[in-house]
């Protein structure tokens, strides 16, 4: 099973590209991050028609996230456990049925700039709640895939330049801690399994020919439960669709599994 996560940049404007992207992909699974609309004004007929399953969690205007699924999902559930009065559309879980059921979660974290500030205050609250339910989750005892934009350059190494990254709430020590804390509840980060060292990212910024320059971030994480992890057969990342027309600034990151 190939399970990718795609932070998109709006629907509206990518959804050529992404149509593009799933053809020659071809990922059984398919997380979009930033889709950038309520509900009812996703395409899903266009993606019905190549085969998937569209389930959404929208906002007009901005967040928003979206599983893509050519296999049978069950028990879909949106939105954070922890704080009802959170509208803000981040999070979106179901169970993937292949050769096993696989508990998947799509999720857009805050990027919780300027910090400091209410913005990171709720980046932070928001990754205490994910911890909670990353913990909960773990009491299946089934394959739990956690995957999204993260917001979060875990080390020095997922970033051109480090020193640039310094004092913003995508590299700050409590961002890092609060990713560990995740990651310490047994959970495996997948792309570093399998492939080491700097020069790996998954966002360049559209501004100062970042692209051009090389000058990324890796952000997109999927993070595996250990009986995810026991699954885990290759990783990837889809650098080379950022020089596209009209690209997203981030690219897909997948894994398989023997699922």
């Amino acid at each position: 099973m190939k399970i990718a996560t795609f932070n998109i940049n709006g629907i509206k404007a990518r959804f050529e590209a992404l149509q593009d992207w799933l053809r020659e992909a071809e990922p059984d699974v398919a997380l979009l991050q930033e889709i950038k609309s309520v509900d009812e004004g996703f395409p899903r007929e266009i993606f019905e028609e190549m085969g998937y399953r569209v389930e959404t969690h929208g906002q007009k205007s901005f967040n928003g996230v979206a599983i893509l699924s050519r296999l049978p999902l069950e028990d879909v559930t949106r939105g954070l456990p922890g704080d009802e009065t959170d509208e803000q559309a981040r999070w979106i879980e179901a169970t993937v049925i292949g050769q096993r059921a696989l508990r998947v979660a799509c999720l857009y974290l805050p990027n919780g700039n300027p910090a400091p500030g209410p913005k990171y205050d709720y980046k932070l609250a928001w990754m205490e709640r994910m911890r909670a339910h990353a913990e909960a989750l773990l009491d299946s005892e089934e394959p739990v895939i956690l995957a999204g934009d993260y917001n979060i350059i875990p080390q020095d190494e997922d970033a051109a330049k480090p020193e640039a990254w310094r004092e913003d709430a995508l590299a700050l020590p409590e961002s890092r801690a609060a990713f560990r804390r995740i990651l310490n509840l047994g959970y495996t980060e997948a792309f570093r399994t399998r492939v080491p060292g700097p020069g790996h990212y998954s966002f360049w910024d559209y501004q100062a020919g970042a692209w051009q320059r090389n000058n990324g971030i890796r952000i997109d994480h999927l993070l595996l439960s250990p009986q995810a992890a026991d699954l885990l057969r290759d990783v990837g990342i889809d650098k080379d669709i950022r020089a596209r027309e009209k690209p997203s600034d981030h690219v897909p990151v997948w894994i398989e599994l023997d699922a």
